[in-house]
């Protein structure tokens, strides 16, 4: 059994038509395994949250394949579609989208609720997610209570629970100050190291010095790679 959770295979994402059309990504391959966190790099308009959208599934590529844990996501109906979403893969926003009228807990178990699972069966596995964000003691507290680390934590325990294996996060120390942010991103380095699969997009390499890889975009096109030990330069020129 391979590794690999998901696969972009030559993926291209194309606006209009024509001579207005424009490419926001041109080619794209990409493999992400367990275990294994991923930074995406570029300046704004490179193509990093489109990639991040077509590798959870929430946009379709123009051409290519995106093929999670063997599933080739063009061959899937838009239930189906919906289905693997819930089931295998967890997205992280910077503006973190809870629900402000669901508890940090009915935040996290509402996906799995959605996929059928008991409501016993959901509080649980909530309550793990919660606690391993070192949040058990806000399962009852609501967005609005919650200071914005905090929020961001509640949306990474949504995005781990039920064990999804993939997750993505797009900028999600944005709305944090530093140390909040990087405690966040600690949390989002333990989880992948837990066996999850991850796709970080950030614009802060200090940020991305937590991957394994550190993917550069320009113009909708992977144009550098930086393994772990980049990563670790990356790390000490930010001067942490």
């Amino acid at each position: 059994m391979t590794d690999t959770v998901v696969r972009l295979v030559g993926v291209t994402q194309q606006y209009g038509q024509g001579g207005t059309a424009v490419s926001a990504l041109s080619g794209v391959d990409l493999e992400v395994s367990r275990g294994e966190l991923v930074a995406v790099m570029g300046a704004s308009g490179s193509g990093k949250s489109t990639l991040l959208s077509i590798a959870g599934g929430l946009a379709t590529p123009t051409t290519g394949e995106v093929i999670i844990e063997g599933e080739y996501l063009s061959e899937q109906s838009p239930s189906q579609l919906a289905r693997l979403r819930r089931r295998s893969l967890g997205f992280v926003f910077q503006d973190f989208n809870l629900i402000p009228t669901l508890t940090a807990l009915e935040n996290v178990t509402l996906p799995l609720e959605l996929d059928g699972f008991r409501s016993r069966v959901a509080r649980r596995a909530g309550k793990d997610a919660l606690a391993s964000v070192s949040l058990a003691d806000k399962l009852d507290a609501y967005p609005d209570d919650l200071s914005g680390g905090q929020q961001q934590r509640v949306a990474i325990a949504r995005a781990v629970v039920g064990g999804r294996r993939l997750i993505l996060a797009d900028e999600p120390t944005g709305a944090l100050d530093s140390a909040t942010g990087e405690l966040v991103l600690r949390m989002l380095r333990s989880r992948v190291d837990a066996g999850a699969a991850g796709i970080l997009v950030t614009h802060e390499p200090r940020h991305a010095a937590f991957a394994d890889r550190i993917l550069f975009l320009r113009d909708g096109r992977i144009v550098d790679e930086t393994a772990r030990d980049g990563a670790d330069s990356l790390l000490r020129g930010a001067g942490r």
